[in-house]
């Protein structure tokens, strides 16, 4: 329950929610895991309904785009000398990626009665995208903030680099096959 009451408080932007979670290679670990079983359930499902190769590959991404964030955060740590906070912050960090569904499914609900009231849907979708993107954004920037310990400008070029370097890990390889064509 005091995780749960941590991924509440820090997603408001209350940095005593930090307090909530360990700084342990188990707790990390721990906070990692349930995002590694989504993603496996996600797989076998698919693969069940016949996907094959893509299945593999959407898996891997998945796995590449878990574990890619909490790789780079903690090379940043070791540079700007914050090793000791980046468990807590790792941490805290894949625990608090379950805020964004969660924030998904408000700002839907609110979108909803928006559509009903005239909103278009392509302004609404917009939103939504924009809306998640951006909370998601300040989220990453408030925990690299305050779970670092670092400047509000370190803490906004380290969330640009990370999401930037997670996109290029992504990305990259098919950007090379498809200019290879």
């Amino acid at each position: 329950m005091s995780i749960v009451l941590g991924i509440a408080r820090l997603a408001i932007g209350r940095a005593d929610g930090f307090a909530a979670f360990g700084a342990s290679p188990q707790a990390f670990l721990g906070s990692l895991a349930p995002l590694i079983a989504f993603a496996i359930v996600g797989a076998a499902l698919v693969a069940v309904e016949g996907g094959g190769l893509e299945v593999l590959t959407g898996f891997l991404a998945t796995v590449c785009s878990l574990l890619a964030p909490p790789v780079l955060s903690q090379a940043l740590a070791r540079v700007w000398r914050r090793e000791e906070q980046w468990l807590r912050y790792a941490t805290a960090f894949n625990w608090c990626q379950w805020t964004i569904p969660v924030a998904g499914a408000i700002l839907l609900a609110v979108l909803d009665i928006l559509l009903l009231a005239g909103l278009s849907a392509d302004a609404a979708g917009a939103t939504l995208i924009i809306g998640l993107g951006a909370y998601g954004l300040w989220l990453h920037w408030f925990l690299l903030w305050r779970g670092l310990d670092v400047s509000v400008w370190r803490a906004a070029l380290g969330v640009l680099g990370i999401n930037f370097a997670t996109a290029m890990i992504l990305v990259g390889p098919q950007l090379l096959v498809w200019r290879g064509r």
